[in-house]
């Protein structure tokens, strides 16, 4: 293949994964994608491949990520989506290596391409700094067959998933070429037999809730702000009335026999960004509702201290009566660099002043968000927490019954919201727990331990939704084998590059060119 035609093919690759994801969802376009990289990479130098990659990567990731640059300007946007593009350029540079195993054993093509892919979400869900999980193929399959392997293997099984799909495309894609005058349909017909029959078997995988046990009834409350943007911060004040007032007004829906009383109150993220626990006006304005609906109410709170200068993003339940209980409090424990906290910020400043926008750093909790509220117990996650695997699986070891993800979308816009609600759909069918997202703006809903979604609100609207949520119990096999799968298929993806390596050894051993290289 000539290099301008991989190039073309390299960057549809990038559109074709974007437009799997949500707010798109064209969920079989992902495995397209990663065929059409897998071909555009194949037989050529490492340096190519990784070329090839990266153009994929700025394909996909810059108009995903776009939100980012909404109110911060286009150079945080650019540094992050050239970032997580880097990523893929590793990933073109691996498969291009490769080849030589693909050619050798032309049946191994598929799983060497699915090896791979997990390997480069691994090594780019934890750097630099702790990681940036967006854009994992798993989470662009909230609406496919494959999402209900989530209960076997987590996200990284549903990424193979994905990937391995797209390997048997593209080895029928290549079997098909490489085959000029001579019959290979019925070898690509079993190729293309094998990738429907991936999807297929993400049918027979049982998914529903780990051992069902007692109904909750819980009510979310989205109160959005008076406007969107980064000075939301300065409508604290305003956003947390809104809150206050909205279950007060639920409060007199229940009285009014209109709704039944929850059991249970969720506000989001940043719902209240005055410290509840030094500001006895804002205290009282919380313990006001909580004693109206007559329920507990986990409040999304910016909470000051414990040193100077630091600040915590946390979820904190407020009881009705009672007021703070703050032996069910959970810390964000992933605050994220750069927007949170920031890292090297005399280096960062050199790079971009705006930094300085974050003025006090969120420390990190330590303890899992397993919050005993009486009703239920929660595993409490806040906002992007929701992508990283085992920050999840922790409130599930721990006891969660029902997993509740605190997220404010304020700064971000629909797209943003509908990505991250697909991977709460992935980490109910991966826990078997019934889920929910509570946002400032948008968008909220309740999320069946099948992955179905119930009741989603609008965008940039105010909103209350009351659902009725059966908990569970029991743990999947997800849950029970935790980060194994994909430790496990790292390590066959290294040990594949290590086959590669000596095959290509050996070819030079024998006075024959490393690879037929195309570029």
């Amino acid at each position: 293949m000539a290099l301008p035609v991989a190039v073309v093919l390299a960057v549809l690759a990038g559109v074709a994964l974007l437009l799997a994801f949500p707010p798109y969802g064209v969920w079989p376009l992902a495995p397209v994608g990663v065929a059409a990289l897998a071909v555009a990479v194949h037989r050529r130098r490492p340096r190519a491949g990784a070329g090839l990659g990266f153009l994929t990567g700025v394909a996909l990731f810059a108009p995903m990520l776009s939100w980012t640059n909404l109110h911060t300007g286009y150079l945080p946007w650019v540094l992050l989506s050239l970032l997580q593009a880097g990523y893929l350029a590793l990933l073109g540079a691996a498969a291009a290596y490769a080849s030589p195993l693909a050619d050798r054993f032309r049946v191994a093509w598929p799983a060497v391409t699915a090896l791979l892919w997990v390997a480069q979400e691994a090594l780019r869900d934890r750097t630099p700094f702790g990681g940036f999980p967006w854009g994992r193929l798993a989470f662009s399959q909230d609406d496919s067959p494959l999402l209900r392997l989530a209960a076997w293997g987590g996200a990284p099984l549903v990424t193979f998933a994905v990937a391995l799909t797209g390997g048997f495309l593209a080895a029928g894609v290549a079997t098909a070429a490489g085959r000029p005058g001579r019959r290979p349909w019925a070898p690509v017909a079993g190729l293309a037999a094998a990738a429907l029959a991936v999807p297929a078997v993400g049918l027979l995988v049982p998914v529903g809730a780990a051992d069902p046990g007692a109904a909750v009834r819980v009510a979310i409350v989205q109160g959005n702000v008076p406007r969107l943007g980064l000075d939301f911060n300065a409508q604290r004040q305003a956003v947390l009335n809104n809150h206050a007032d909205a279950t007060v007004e639920l409060a007199r829906q229940v009285q009014a026999g209109a709704q039944r009383r929850p059991d249970l109150v969720v506000w989001p993220e940043n719902s209240s960004d005055i410290d509840p626990l030094r500001d006895a006006s804002a205290g009282a304005r919380i313990s006001a509702a909580a004693d109206a609906i007559g329920a507990p109410i986990l409040v999304g709170a910016v909470l000051r201290g414990p040193g100077v200068g630091q600040v915590r993003n946390a979820g904190l339940l407020w009881r009705p009566g009672s007021g703070p209980d703050l032996a069910q409090l959970y810390t964000k424990r992933h605050p994220v660099p750069f927007a949170e906290y920031v890292p090297l910020r005399d280096v960062a400043r050199m790079v971009s002043k705006e930094v300085d926008r974050v003025r006090a750093d969120f420390v990190p909790g330590t303890e899992p968000g397993v919050l005993r509220t009486g009703p239920a117990v929660l595993g409490d996650v806040i906002c992007f927490e929701v992508a990283y695997d085992e920050v999840v699986r922790d409130t599930v070891t721990g006891g969660a019954q029902l997993l509740v993800v605190q997220t404010n979308n304020a700064t971000f816009d629909v797209a943003e919201a509908r990505q991250q609600l697909a991977m709460v759909r992935l980490r109910a069918v991966e826990h078997g727990r019934p889920a929910l997202m509570a946002s400032t703006v948008g968008v909220s809903g309740f999320v069946t331990p099948d992955g179905r979604v119930s009741d989603a609100t609008g965008f940039n609207t105010r909103a209350v939704v009351v659902r009725e949520m059966r908990l569970a119990d029991g743990r999947t096999l997800a849950t029970r084998v935790g980060l194994w799968p994909e430790v496990a298929l790292t390590a066959l993806a290294v040990a594949a590059l290590a086959g590669a390596a000596v095959l290509r050894r050996r070819r030079g051993a024998a006075g024959e060119p490393g690879w037929p290289h195309t570029g």
